[in-house]
This record gives structure tokens, sequence and C-alpha cells, in this order.
């Protein structure tokens, strides 16, 4: 199976090198830039086991029209606009795509343009993008995938993604999974941005009863769109966001209070926006995306 990881970021290079280390068939859809530095650097992932770098294929978008078995979308949802136009060249009638991003515009999107061939990914990784070399910070590498719309998860892609390294599994319901971290993600963003503090602060300064609000407030459009946080999936947010002495920042505050692009429409913009049409109200995520969009304080 040939397989083309879009992006070499953070997540692509982590589990792109994974890949290739079991011996799949990688190539990675780059920017004429990082494919110059790939080409002559390779790419080098360090995770807390091991520190390797391994020479990697690379193309551009313009390089080649030849269909990919399976393709990995990696980049973010700033980026994601830009790959979409470009992927084309490489989806065959028998292509398997996933994206792994945050939130569901992405799937609708990709839905639109290549109906029956999306499936549903769900990535949990710590890493970051260091230079050129991607970091791993913790040993959690799980990659959960799914059919949408009722479609199975064919068998050669799961043989190709279940690879020594990850923690690979094919669920029935990923919509509901995307859903779940989707609306925890969100909070998150609320809660920090909103306040603009780490959890431990806002919870030193009375915030606890508005953190779990904002928790229940994106739970709350999940279940009207058909989605309910399971008992685990609350508690565990519960447990994240309102942890007394948290030092918890989403990525998405970090981002913003940095000036660098973010995903705050493709997270909250597009929630608020699916709240409106299913009469879910969204008071904290409303006030979260003025402050926002009239410009965070850094």
């Amino acid at each position: 199976m040939r397989i083309l990881v879009v992006g070499a970021g953070a997540t692509g290079g982590a589990f792109g090198t994974l890949l290739q280390e079991a011996g799949r068939d990688v190539t990675y859809l780059v920017r004429p830039r990082k494919q110059e530095v790939l080409r002559r650097d390779g790419l080098r992932f360090i995770s807390p086991t091991a520190d390797r770098t391994h020479p990697v294929k690379t193309i551009t978008a313009p390089d080649s029209s030849e269909a990919f078995d399976l393709i990995l979308v990696t980049v973010k949802a700033t980026a994601f606009e830009g790959v979409l136009g470009e992927i084309g060249a490489f989806v065959g009638a028998g292509t398997s795509i996933i994206p792994i991003l945050n939130g569901m515009a992405h799937v609708d999107r990709l839905e639109q343009l290549y109906p029956g061939q999306v499936l549903g990914g769900l990535a949990r990784i710590v890493a970051t993008l260091d230079g050129d070399v991607v970091r791993q910070q913790m040993p959690l590498t799980s990659l959960t995938v799914g059919g949408l719309n009722g479609n199975p998860v064919p068998t050669d892609v799961s043989e190709a993604l279940d690879v020594p390294g990850v923690d690979f599994s094919v669920v029935d319901d990923v919509a509901g999974a995307l859903w779940e971290k989707w609306v925890f993600i969100a909070a998150a963003g609320i809660v920090n941005c909103l306040f603009r503090a780490p959890v431990g602060r806002i919870i030193e300064a009375g915030g606890r009863s508005r953190i779990l609000e904002a928790i229940s407030e994106t739970e709350a459009v999940a279940a009207a769109a058909g989605h309910p946080v399971s008992d685990a999936g609350h508690a565990q947010a519960v447990g994240i966001l309102a942890q007394p002495g948290s030092a918890f920042t989403s990525s998405l505050y970090r981002d913003l209070s940095a000036g660098l692009p973010s995903e705050a429409e493709h997270i909250l913009g597009d929630l608020a926006g699916r709240a409106r049409s299913l009469n879910a109200p969204t008071p904290l995520l409303d006030l979260t995306l003025i402050q926002i969009r009239a410009g965070l304080p850094t």
C-alpha cells in the first residue's frame, strides 16, 4: 500500500516515521522549502524511547499526479484549505483518505469532494515541531479510525496502520469520538481564552463553576447534534480542566497569545455555527469568540 502523508509536522512526522520503520511505503507531501530540508537532512524524530533520523521520500504538489492508496492529512486546520486543492491529483477511485485534524469541518469538506472515500481519524500524541525536528514529549501514540456514513474501514487500510509503536484501533462510532474530542478542545479553548490564564489560576480566582459551565455548554451542542459525550469523556474533561493548581493551557490559547495562526474559527467558530443551527445556547462560547475576533491581548 502506497501511503501519502500530507504534512511533515509533529503529527505527520511522528506517525510517518513509525509507519516507515514498520516497512510501509511512505511519501510526504510538503512545501518546496521543507522538501529541501528533508532531502538534505532526513526526518529526525525524537521520542521518549529513541532518537532517529531517516531518509524520506517527498513530493510537492506539482511533482506528480499518480494516485496513492491511502492519504493521511495531518496538517493543522490553518493549512487545510491550502492543501485541499492539492491532494486531488493523488486521489484515485480506490484511495482512502483519513484526515487527522481537530473539529469536524474538514470531514464535511472532504466528504463533499470525495464521497465514500473518507474515513474518520483520531490521533492522540503530545509532540511538537522544534525547528525541523519532531519531538514527542510523552509516550502516548494512538490512532483510532472508523468508517463514516455506514462505510467500513477497508482491511488493507487497517493492516497498513497497525504498526509497532502505535496503539491502533478501529471503532464503530468514529463520528462520536471526533465530536467528543472536539467539544473537549472547545471547552479548553473557552476556559483559557475567555479568562486568559492557566486552569489553576482561574480556579483560584473563583472560576471553577464557570469552567464546569463551559464543559456542559459544549457537551450540550454535541448531544443536540446526536453525539452525546460519554460519562468517561465528561469525567476526563472535568479532571483536566477543573484541577486545582493545574498549569494547563490549551494549544489554541498558546497560539493566540504568541500571535501565531490559530484554529479558533475551525474549533470554536464552527461549533458556534452548528450550535445556532441546533438552537443550542452557547453564551460562554459566544463571548470567547468576541474576545478572539476583537484581538486577544498577549
